[in-house]
């Protein structure tokens, strides 16, 4: 693949050759930034797991970049009020159901109380391969939904390994501080470590890359990323 000008001067700022402490890697990714528009700084941290392992959870930032998202909430007729009353954009069943089935699908987040998920696995097809199908190991099947939704207004996100072992998530823009996205990766590797599978062995972390959207990868010191 061919690269511009810019990207070729961009990478002649990183040495390949040695990993960058956290903070250090921060700082670089907003100094080689490429692109005019305001870059997202995503990680790919690749994991030690057998074939059989996966890791998927949620984290919240503490610092977020991006807007508001709309949270949809599948819910009998007497949990609307509260759903909506929560910030939900919407709430309902059968009607909410019967709209994404025919293309509707304005909004950003789902939520479903346990009791709808029979009705909610018919849309598995079409909310599955957008990342949208709720799921009790990502908080999103509950029926405490003020907790949910008041969660994922404050900017939960979800992680999870590809096939290849590898997560692939966002942790900022390059108009931020450098501290602020060290802070949102650092919180994002703790928690990563802490879904470390009990028999897993050897290094967990195998590798930490961050770039942002246009520019090119800085690798990240393991040993700060183990932390």
């Amino acid at each position: 693949m061919k690269h511009g000008k810019k990207y070729r001067e961009a990478v002649k700022k990183i040495d390949s050759s040695r990993s960058y402490e956290i903070d250090e890697a921060c700082s670089l990714v907003k100094e080689v930034r490429t692109a005019k528009f305001d870059e997202t700084v995503e990680v790919h941290v690749r994991l030690n797991l057998k074939k059989s392992q996966s890791v998927r959870d949620t984290v919240v930032l503490p610092y977020q970049f991006r807007g508001e998202k709309k949270v949809l909430v599948f819910c009998k007729p007497d949990k609307e009020k509260e759903a909506m009353d929560a910030g939900a954009a919407f709430a309902g069943s059968d009607e909410l159901i019967e709209k994404i089935k025919g293309g509707w699908m304005e909004f950003d987040i789902a939520v479903a109380t346990p009791d709808m998920m029979k009705d909610v696995g018919k849309l598995g097809m079409i909310l599955g391969r957008r990342g949208l199908m709720p799921n009790p190991k990502t908080g999103t099947v509950t029926f405490d939904i003020k907790a949910a939704i008041a969660e994922l207004k404050k900017g939960r996100t979800e992680f999870r390994t590809d096939k290849t072992s590898i997560i692939h998530i966002a942790v900022g823009k390059v108009s931020m501080e450098p501290s602020m996205i060290a802070e949102n990766l650092k919180t994002l590797l703790g928690e990563i470590n802490r879904k470390k599978p009990s028999d897993a062995k050897g290094e967990f972390v195998q590798s930490v890359y961050l770039a942002g959207t246009m520019s090119p990868s800085v690798r990240v010191a393991l040993a700060k990323a183990e932390r």
